[in-house]
């Protein structure tokens, strides 16, 4: 019970501290993004994103081990095992340093073809060779310095990571801000983002050391132990075919709309996206704050607990991504027309094809944490399929359809791979339970949030379109409180694991 209890209150944790930085980011972010359109232009923006995407490709040499690392520390982290702890950092360290150097060299090669990949672009070569260089360093930092701090995610303390990692990026967004309303200079602007990387490298690791005091890793010393884990390289091969998916699924629509439709399109693209990925980034962040802890239940080995959690997980998650799936469909346009203009809004097919992707990518999250609990990385042809179901769907569509035809094979690899198969595989393999309660419950929590649309949008139909921040405050008030109340009411009698977690929450809180 002392371990449970541990779990819940390192994830509410870790949910309060990202909850808290969201907010915060998310306004700067929407301000920042306006300045930078008028101030730097909507190319500028759309070559950064290209940039960092292109570098993207590089950080595939990463194998997923950071991940392999991350399930090898879940039982020592359980055992209180020190040593053992120091010797998988160390091995760690030492492939990741590896691994930097790697980099390194593909990204001096990658940089000799940047003439070829912006031929026909506005900017000297100049400002495009010094973003990207800044922006590879900045990577590399992660791989030369920042290692230790997978031990953080293991050990369900994110928060520290993430609350030192959002104060940087909070001081440097505003630094940029007004660099580029004072200046407009685009040199100053990736200056700063290159100097603000090596300092949070350095506030991290000292914080690092004061959690982990005992904590001495090696990278000499890794080098000697890497034979004694050879469970990290096993871990690690499965690990890299499924890093490729995510890949492909969430690194390529920048350079893909960019090849077959335009900068500028990437950044229209792009104002929808920063949107959507902060509350990717809140909702991963906040619900991803149980992964910890489903590794070190699943390490206790009780069936019965282990099937009770993830239907609590399995509901709340459909829960809340219904909730933001419903603000997004109804919210984002106006959102957009206010803040920017109607010039830069996309078709409502986009909107509905990037709901659809969102949603999806939320509610499989459940499922991933308990793949990842049990180890159930082998299943390497899945990822595989899932690339090119997604490469092959896209590269058509966007050469006939655009920017819709790039989201389609997002849709189609995410329903035969992630919404068909990986269900399949876990309930199979890990929980060992029949598949059909998974359908028969994803079914009906469907069923409950089209149930609750129509009740909400029929319940507030009366209220005006918003034309305004105040008008549309008061519409997002009053539609998706609306929506989350009738929803969770549905819930609370229908879905199952709904009514478990939110007592196991209030039985804490009230301790």
């Amino acid at each position: 019970m002392p371990q449970q209890e541990s779990r819940v209150k390192k994830s509410l944790l870790n949910a309060r501290v990202n909850l808290i930085f969201y907010f915060l980011t998310l306004a700067l972010s929407f301000f920042s993004r306006k300045i930078f359109l008028d101030t730097l232009g909507a190319d500028f923006v759309g070559l950064t994103t290209t940039l960092q995407n292109l570098l993207g490709f590089l950080n595939l040499a990463e194998l997923g081990i950071g991940s392999a690392i991350g399930y090898v520390l879940y039982k020592p982290l359980f055992e209180h095992d020190e040593p053992k702890i120091n010797e998988i950092i160390s091995v760690f360290g030492y492939l990741y340093s590896r691994i930097g150097f790697i980099i390194l060299g593909a990204g001096v090669l990658l940089g000799c073809f940047l003439p070829l990949i912006f031929p026909g672009t506005d900017f000297e070569m100049g400002i495009i060779y010094f973003a990207y260089v800044s922006f590879l360093a900045s990577s590399l930092i992660g791989y030369f310095a920042n290692y230790k701090q997978t031990l953080l995610g293991a050990d369900q303390k994110n928060y520290v990571v993430t609350a030192y990692f959002q104060t940087a990026t909070i001081i440097k967004t505003l630094i940029q801000m007004a660099s580029a309303y004072y200046t407009g200079s685009y040199y100053l602007w990736v200056a700063i983002e290159l100097t603000f990387g090596i300092i949070y490298s350095l506030i991290l690791n000292w914080k690092i050391r004061q959690v982990y005091p005992w904590l001495k890793s090696e990278i000499r010393q890794g080098r000697h132990l890497f034979k004694k884990y050879p469970e990290v390289m096993r871990y690690t091969r499965q690990l890299f075919v499924h890093k490729i998916s995510g890949f492909a699924q969430f690194q390529t629509v920048p350079f893909l709309t960019y090849a077959f439709v335009s900068l500028k399109v990437v950044a229209f693209y792009g104002n929808y996206t920063i949107i959507t990925d902060k509350l990717n980034a809140l909702l991963s962040n906040l619900l991803n704050s149980t992964t910890s802890g489903v590794g070190n239940l699943i390490a206790e080995a009780d069936k019965n607990k282990i099937v009770v959690t993830y239907w609590e997980l399995f509901s709340i998650r459909f829960f809340i991504a219904g909730i933001f799936v419903y603000s997004l469909y109804k919210l984002l346009p106006f959102f957009i027309s206010i803040w920017l203009g109607e010039d830069y809004l996309l078709s409502n097919t986009v909107l509905i094809m990037l709901s659809f992707n969102f949603f999806v990518n939320i509610v499989r999250g459940v499922n991933e944490q308990f793949t990842y609990g049990y180890g159930l990385f082998y299943d390497t042809w899945a990822p595989i399929a899932e690339s090119v179901i997604y490469l092959v769907v896209a590269i058509i569509g966007g050469m006939s359809l655009g920017l819709e035809g790039i989201l389609l094979g997002n849709m189609a690899s995410l329903i035969i791979i992630v919404c068909v198969w990986k269900p399949y595989f876990l309930f199979s393999k890990g929980l060992k339970i029949p598949v059909y309660n998974y359908w028969l419950n994803w079914g009906v929590n469907v069923v409950l949030l089209i149930v609750a649309y129509f009740l909400s949008d029929f319940t507030v139909d009366f209220i005006q379109k918003p034309d305004g921040w105040v008008a549309l405050i008061k519409y997002a008030f009053m539609s998706v409180g609306t929506y989350s109340i009738i929803l969770f009411i549905l819930f609370m009698l229908f879905a199952k694991g709904m009514k478990n977690i939110v007592i196991r929450i209030c039985k804490y809180k009230m301790k």
